[in-house]
């Protein structure tokens, strides 16, 4: 910033940003670092780059323009060199009219602007951006292979992109990892259509689009996918499954690998997995109080099954793995068998099923009894043979865990049904079926007031003067300006009364046995939902998704859960 840097100086001292002490400091620390005056009040903490950012457009009467605020078209890295971008700081973010807006670490040096202007081919609006977010801005989209240079490099490189680690097919692949981590992502799509490649990250439950490379790029970085899982690089018209590791911020990340062929090339989707991710106490996963104080009583009893219900990605795994590690004990043997094994487990033995040698759920389960097990999670119930031994081995003293695919608490006796399990089996055996499903957290940076129109409430049952804490988030940089952060769970536990016995044993309706739950203290996970949203956890629009999955539930029950 020579053009600029005294100017700014005697600007951030006129308006008391920085001190005279502060600026001595700066001149020692700048002359033992080598570097310039403006680098070393950053270095020692008298100013950040935001604030360097604003006091400069401020002096220079140019904009000051937060990239992360706007969803900036990395497609125009092909218009600029990524050497010029990078020695003059300077990338094109809108082009309106035939005028480009181009951040600028310094608006006034006029030799860049003209280079630029060269470059663009179009009259250059300057604006003032912090540059470490500017840095990372052209890291980005030239790391994703989006400018002419890095297409031009690729097509020399050829196979070489796989090896050096430094070519642009190398750079975009990590890229598109690293940011499916950062942004919290459980899995990242990429997809191929027949001239453009999508770039997609499901975050909170939600695909959420993002800038990608060109489709010239994509038959390199599913072959830069192939090389790190380890799979055929020559089969590119059967599916494919592998996995591989990465280190990110010197944590270990795994990724699970699926390939399918389609018309337009091989599709991608890679499941995100964190083996360092802390197991959650039951306490952490904020179900209602009757709900975790059932829970928690129920998987310390001796014997018998526990269910966990809902659909894929509903959270299920989490909710088992608390469950383990409530009871995870030294007196205690516990064995599991899941499809993957997805966290490790201190003093648990896990065995990851295996359908190509035989090694399936119920095959394991046989094998597992015979080893002298306390408790025995299995990672889902599929089949007939294995719903039959897991409610065997619940009636013989071991306490078994498992999940079903089912809607509701409820349905789990009509998947049991489903599977020829005798009625005094569900009796003898099933301790309870808890359900759940996972509804997306209000962004706490946005979060603002909601005052949701009068028929939405009554749909859900909530009066309005219950109303008071309903929130929404209104959008920003943290949540990918969908206004949500995070997810959290919905829940609802069936426990086994003597009614619900009796209803099962007289082969009764699910509507019958529910009536009967609901008089044994059962409320709908529709109740937990609107709870969650009057406490301004969630918004009425996500109560609703929950609400259209069980239209055939009271709704009134959710008005006796307290706020």
């Amino acid at each position: 910033m020579r053009d600029s840097s005294q100017l700014l100086l005697r600007s951030l001292l006129a308006d008391g940003v920085v001190a005279e002490k502060d600026v001595k400091r700066a001149q020692e620390h700048a002359t033992s670092a080598s570097c310039t005056l403006i680098e070393s009040l950053v270095a020692i903490n008298a100013v950040t780059t935001r604030m360097l950012a604003i006091s400069l457009a401020k002096t220079c009467e140019y904009p000051f323009v937060d990239i992360s605020s706007y969803d900036i078209d990395l497609a125009h890295a092909s218009r600029l060199p990524r050497a010029q971008a990078e020695r003059l700081g300077v990338f094109p973010l809108f082009v309106v009219d035939g005028v480009s807006t181009v951040a600028m670490i310094d608006p006034l040096n006029l030799q860049a602007i003209d280079l630029v202007r060269q470059h663009l081919k179009t009259e250059v609006d300057p604006v003032v951006c912090d540059v470490d977010q500017l840095r990372a801005l052209i890291a980005r989209a030239y790391s994703l292979g989006v400018g002419g240079e890095a297409l031009d490099a690729t097509a020399a490189t050829g196979d070489r992109d796989l090896t050096t680690g430094e070519e642009p097919v190398v750079a975009a692949t990590h890229q598109i990892l690293v940011l499916g981590i950062q942004s919290g992502a459980s899995d990242i799509h990429i997809n191929p259509d027949e001239h453009e490649l999508h770039l997609r990250y499901r975050v909170d439950g939600v695909l959420v689009k993002q800038q990608g490379p060109f489709k010239s790029l994509h038959a390199g970085i599913v072959q830069r996918l192939k090389v790190m899982a380890k799979l055929d690089l020559t089969q590119t018209r059967k599916p494919q499954d592998g996995k591989f590791r990465i280190l990110h911020d010197t944590q270990p990340v795994d990724f699970r690998l699926s390939l399918v062929p389609t018309i337009h090339g091989e599709n991608a989707v890679l499941r995100i997995q964190r083996p360092s991710v802390r197991i959650s106490g039951i306490s952490d996963l904020q179900m209602s109080k009757e709900v975790e104080k059932t829970y928690s009583e129920l998987i310390r009893q001796p014997h018998g099954i526990i269910l966990v219900t809902g659909p894929t990605g509903s959270g299920k795994t989490t909710t088992l793995y608390a469950a383990l590690a409530a009871v995870n004990t030294p007196d205690r043997n516990i064995i599991t068998i899941e499809d993957p094994v997805e966290l490790r487990l201190p003093m648990v033995r896990q065995i990851q099923v295996n359908a190509e040698i035989g090694l399936t759920f119920s095959s394991a389960l046989r094998s597992i009894l015979r080893q002298d097990p306390d408790v025995v999670l299995v990672g889902e119930i599929r089949d007939q043979e294995t719903a039959r031994i897991a409610l065997q081995a619940a009636m013989t003293g071991h306490l078994v865990l498992s999940t079903l695919h089912t809607n509701d608490s409820v349905g789990a006796i009509a998947r049991l049904r489903d599977f020829d399990v005798p009625a005094f089996s569900i009796n003898q055996g099933l301790l309870g079926a808890l359900a759940q499903r996972l509804v997306r957290r209000i962004c706490e940076k946005c979060a603002a007031p909601d005052s949701p129109p009068a028929h939405v409430l009554s749909a859900l049952g909530i009066r309005a003067e219950d109303a008071g804490g309903l929130r929404r988030g209104a959008g920003c940089n943290a949540c990918l300006n969908t206004g949500y952060r995070g997810r959290v769970g919905v829940f609802e536990m069936m426990k086994m009364t003597l009614d619900v016995q009796r209803t099962i044993e007289q082969n009764s309706a699910l509507s019958v046995i529910r009536e009967a739950a609901l008089q044994g203290g059962y409320k709908p996970m529709i109740a937990d939902a609107v709870a969650k949203a009057r406490r301004g956890m969630t918004t009425v629009d996500e109560v609703g998704k929950v609400n259209v999955c069980h239209q055939a539930d009271p709704i009134e029950p959710a008005l006796g859960i307290a706020a």
